[in-house]
C-alpha cells in the first residue's frame, strides 16, 4: 500500500512483467492517475483497465449532518 506515488520504489519493480493496481472507493482518482504516471516513469510500457463490477452502494449521512 502507498499513500502517494512518490512512495513507489524502483527496486520493487525489478524483474516484474506485470503489476496490478487497485484502489479503494475512498481513493481519489487523481491519486490513482499519479501512481500510474509514476509507474510509467519507472518503465511501465502499457497500462490497461480491466472490467470490474460497477458499485452503486450509497451510504447516507449521519442524522446530525443531514438536512431532513
Amino acid at each position: 500500500m502507498v499513500d502517494n506515488a512518490d512512495e513507489l520504489q524502483p527496486d520493487w519493480l525489478v524483474g516484474k512483467r506485470t503489476i496490478g493496481l487497485t484502489a479503494g472507493a475512498s481513493a481519489p482518482d487523481i491519486l490513482v492517475q499519479q501512481v500510474i504516471a509514476r509507474l510509467r516513469e519507472l518503465g511501465a510500457v502499457s497500462v490497461r483497465t480491466l472490467a470490474g463490477i460497477q458499485e452503486t452502494v450509497k451510504f447516507p449521512l449521519p442524522k446530525g449532518l443531514r438536512h431532513d
